[in-house]
């Protein structure tokens, strides 16, 4: 019997020196998310820094990941900063960097900011202009922290595409990230 699961996509900081804020952040994250487990795979660009904390920490508790690995990855081996030995699943894409964002993103039912640098806020600006739940941690002492003074009235724009969902909680983004890719998963 096949089975669809909840695809719950993060973005965060690739760094090699990782702000300590955010990494604690991002394991609470990944220990709240095995909660569901049963029901959801944790989707990833597949490389090190907080995408590989929070791949460790979800397969730690029982989970499941997904790494989508850009061309530029494909080749690292162990003992590589970059290279994440947490995915349950590989999936090689021949395409670069920003160009896999666009798979990662797409294939997500909602969408989480670990925190990060002008990579992270481009996947988070994809996930709102195609309308996937975005869920943005704060507090974690990098760039991405500032998006919510950009917001237009709630928005990352004019537009109104979709309200992304703030919080400094990283127990309430892995919840909201569960609730709102069940919801976008039933249609």
């Amino acid at each position: 019997m096949s089975r669809n699961y909840i695809l719950v996509g993060i973005a965060g900081s690739s760094d090699r020196d990782l702000v300590e804020e955010a990494v604690k952040k991002t394991r609470r994250f990944a220990q709240r998310l095995s909660m569901y487990k049963d029901e959801v795979r944790l989707l990833s660009g597949g490389d090190g820094g907080l995408m590989r904390i929070a791949c460790e920490e979800f397969v730690k508790h029982g989970g499941e990941t997904i790494g989508i690995i850009p061309i530029e990855d494909e080749e690292r081996k162990p003992g590589d900063p970059r290279y994440n030995p947490h995915n349950t699943m590989r999936i090689l894409t021949g395409v670069t960097f920003q160009t896999r964002s666009i798979m990662l993103v797409r294939s997500s039912y909602s969408f989480v900011v670990l925190g990060g640098g002008a990579g992270t806020i481009i996947e988070a600006y994809l996930a709102y202009l195609y309308a996937i739940p975005l869920i943005i941690m704060t507090g974690t002492g990098y760039p991405s922290d500032n998006l919510e003074k950009t917001c237009i009235d709630g928005y990352l724009d004019h537009r109104r595409i979709t309200r992304p969902y703030f919080t400094r909680d990283p127990e309430e983004a892995a919840d909201l990230a569960y609730k709102f890719g069940s919801q976008r998963h039933q249609h």
